[in-house]
């Protein structure tokens, strides 16, 4: 039961970088930068090719076990997402690093 309120905190937190691109300033002195430039062109890609975390029904079969494996896969994606989104940050603006994205990268 804990594992299931674990997917579902973590599930959909962060956007997606493309999405999270788009919210940043056109107008910041960092957004045309070649950095950023790189970045977002890599946040159009992000996620393709990458294997999909275990899904929730198919974690259901599998017992317990599959249960954690797919909280762990959907933890780790989400972390991914955010130190992605928080490099973006770093190079496209100029502004403070928001809240949610204020970790300690761990790569």
């Amino acid at each position: 039961m804990a594992t299931l309120l674990l997917v579902a905190a973590v599930a959909g937190c962060t956007a997606a970088p493309a999405e999270y691109a788009a919210t940043l300033s056109t107008q910041d002195p960092k957004w045309q930068s070649p950095q950023c430039e790189q970045i977002r062109a890599e946040a159009l890609t992000y996620g393709a090719g990458k294997a999909k975390p275990l899904n929730m029904g198919t974690a259901l079969l599998m017992g317990p076990y599959g249960l954690a494996i797919a909280a762990a896969g959907r933890e780790h994606q989400e972390k991914q997402r955010k130190l992605f989104a928080r490099d973006m940050h770093m190079r496209c603006s100029s502004l403070p690093l928001p809240q949610n994205l204020e970790i300690i990268p761990e790569r």
